[in-house]
């Protein structure tokens, strides 16, 4: 009896200790979460304040400013600049009486206000039951989500209403009591945006039929008070405008992302544009809102009003950029049965909403339908196609599990500092990689571009200083080889032909196949070469930031021959055809060389044959050879490049541990015979 009392004492204690750590880490992490919403809501501001007057809050200053269309005794919509219904003007028509500055400010704050608002309203309409972690987490994850979002940092920097209608139906749908209070704030929000209507069958085929009724009400009265105040302006309106058709920017612009704008942007226009439009729009309205009808009855209220929301940027005849926040509220579906896949929807969904839609594909005449409606093709998506999950699901809760590599020894006892980096072994979602490559592509080419302050004239002197030093160096160490091997390789044609070849062509090639083939073949070697390329990449941005260096086909008075491009005019050298993509000036550390040496280092280590490796080998050898060849690099920029290749391995090791082994099958022991108790198994 003693030794169970102790045992269980013991026991206690420890799961109490172990309790405590973990809520201590849970605040740790909620208190680190909710500085990074406040940082992000902070620069936001700053953003908009510290923009210069005339070029912020424009919407705003067009509407109720000195001169602004709610001044003029004639109708709001005769410059069509105002786009809000004749409501909306009669609310905003005080605000012309306000101080200037003063309603810059007030806008700007009661605006991020309301932003953190609808984040805690978001994270309270989480679908039950949700765990205690993901309830005090939701609530600063969502509001740095929306604070992130383009629609979000759009309408802070135009000025615009865009939140009120979003957050009006979400407080009638989740915050407020009776189904009389939510019709009536439904019916205010229809009142400002008139395709909030949508909301109606929603509550009708959900049990909400008073709501319906206030909301209808609530929208009438709203529109007959307008009507009787502005009787000409809601003529225009409603009956000239067709509910604000033709108002503001032109419907084919790149910022209207509705099925109208897609059309007209296609070519289509006339009457076969418009019963086109009609048409789509009713089958988009009927088969989203029949979904979003089927989550709401699973218990999935927060799904079906982002569903339905997402159903009125696709139907509405122009849904600019600040109006589209309904898609960023759709990541709350589940999608994927494998555990591998959950991730998949809510990155994309992220990615879409916070990065323009140049990073998400590339800038390749074939893909711009694509690129140019790629927020319309999110909202089409969570309308209609997107399977997510029911909550009747058996994988809801429990999708199928990520399988995990056995744990290698280690010679340090912190090493892997994030041990679930490095024990996934199950292979990860295509999309997601394919989405993740590209956006860090596009981020790489961005930040090479912007460390010599947007254009490559820009830091053509510090970065021709900073070669000089570099062939200091090398001088020093006698190993400036650059003007003997490009004048060597020059003078013999084939040569120089061969090595122009290699050095455009395989650049990316050999990568990317050396990817594909680990990602069909080898998943858990795929992830640990992947994330030593990653690294190794983030570390050479750093070195173009800080280091801009001028290779030597671009030094002054050098006498190196550009093979690739001809002789340079340096009062105006030729760059090559991605000078208005990349930054030539970011020659340390050769990234060239480093992504070769990475494809030498993987082959030479998981290639089966020894030929193979040899093969792998090759590849860094024939691209340092390229790059001092063509003078596009100097010997150092080789050597950094396997500088940051070796950091980049080092650090995967170091957050993951080392290459994990294969999983090794489960040996089969058959039961149709038993095994005698002698131990001899039968003859």
């Amino acid at each position: 009896m003693a030794n169970v009392e102790h045992g269980g004492t013991a026991g206690n204690a420890f799961g109490a200790g172990a309790a405590e750590s973990a809520r201590a880490r849970l605040r740790a992490i909620r208190i680190g979460l909710w500085v990074i919403a406040a940082v992000l809501a902070i620069r936001q501001v700053t953003v908009v304040l510290s923009t210069p007057k005339g070029e912020r809050l424009t919407d705003l200053e067009t509407w109720v400013g000195p001169n602004g269309v709610l001044h003029v005794k004639g109708s709001l919509y005769d410059s069509t600049q105002f786009t809000g219904t004749p409501f909306g003007g009669l609310v905003l028509k005080p605000l012309t009486r306000a101080a200037e500055q003063a309603l810059g400010w007030g806008w700007t704050f009661g605006s991020l206000s309301l932003v953190v608002v609808l984040g805690l309203v978001v994270a309270r309409a989480l679908p039950h039951p949700v765990s205690r972690r993901t309830a005090l987490l939701a609530a600063p994850v969502a509001i740095s989500l929306l604070m992130l979002s383009l629609p979000v940092r759009n309408a802070l920097y135009l000025g615009q209403t865009s939140i009120i209608p979003v957050l009006l139906v979400l407080l009638g749908c989740f915050a407020v009591r009776g189904e009389r209070a939510s019709g009536l704030l439904i019916g205010v929000a229809a009142a400002l945006q008139p395709t909030m209507l949508l909301f109606a069958p929603l509550l009708w085929f959900t049990g909400r039929r008073r709501a319906v009724e206030s909301s209808a009400i609530t929208f009438a009265g709203l529109g007959a008070l307008a009507w009787a105040a502005m009787p000409h302006d809601s003529t225009t309106y409603w009956v000239h405008h067709l509910a604000g058709v033709g108002l503001g920017g032109d419907a084919d612009d790149l910022s209207n992302q509705s099925l109208h704008g897609a059309l007209l942007r296609l070519g289509l226009n006339g009457p076969l544009e418009i019963a086109l439009f009609l048409l789509l729009g009713a089958a988009v309205a009927a088969l989203g809102l029949r979904r979003a009808i089927r989550y709401a009855r699973d218990g999935q209220l927060l799904l079906a009003v982002a569903i339905t929301g997402c159903v009125a940027v696709v139907v509405s005849p122009t849904s600019w950029q600040h109006q589209l926040l309904w898609v960023l509220l759709a990541l709350v579906g589940r999608v994927g049965k494998k555990t591998s896949d959950r991730p998949m929807w809510p990155v994309a969904v992220i990615l879409v909403m916070t990065l323009p839609a140049k990073m998400m594909l590339p800038n390749m005449a074939a893909l711009f339908p694509l690129r140019d409606n790629v927020v319309l093709l999110a909202a089409l998506a969570a309308a209609t196609i997107v399977p997510f999950l029911s909550r009747t699901s058996e994988y809801y809760r429990a999708p199928i599990p990520t399988d995990y590599a056995r744990p290698v020894p280690t010679r340090w006892k912190r090493v892997p500092l994030l041990p679930f980096l490095g024990r996934v072994f199950t292979r990860p979602n295509l999309l997601l990689e394919l989405l993740l490559i590209r956006v860090g592509y596009s981020a790489y080419q961005q930040v090479r571009l912007a460390a010599t302050g947007g254009t490559n004239a820009g830091g053509r002197t510090t970065a021709e200083h900073h070669g000089d030093q570099i062939l200091s160096i090398e001088r020093f160490l006698h190993i400036d080889i650059e003007h003997w091997v490009n004048h060597a390789v020059f003078k013999a044609e084939w040569l120089r032909d061969f090595f122009d070849f290699y050095y455009e062509s395989f650049h990316f090639v050999v990568p990317l196949t050396v990817l594909a083939v680990l990602y069909a073949r080898r998943p858990g070697d795929y992830r640990w070469a992947r994330s030593a390329l990653g690294f190794a990449t983030l570390i050479a941005l750093l070195g173009f930031w800080l280091f801009p260096l001028a290779p030597p086909r671009l030094m002054p008075g050098l006498g190196v021959v550009d093979t690739v491009h001809g002789v340079q005019d340096f009062s105006k050298p030729d760059y090559g055809t991605l000078t208005a993509l990349t930054n030539q000036y970011a020659a340390m550390p050769s990234l060239h060389f480093g992504w070769s040496l990475w494809c030498g280092v993987v082959i030479a280590v998981l290639a089966p044959k020894w030929w193979m490796k040899a093969l792998g080998l090759l590849h860094p050898l024939f691209t340092v050879s390229a790059i001092v060849a063509t003078g596009n690099h100097w010997v150092l920029d080789a050597v950094g490049g396997a500088a940051v290749v070796g950091a980049g391995f080092g650090l995967t090791h170091l957050l993951q541990g080392p290459r994990p082994r294969p999983l090794m099958k489960p040996v089969e022991v058959s039961m149709k015979e038993p095994v005698p108790a002698t131990g001899r198994t039968p003859s």
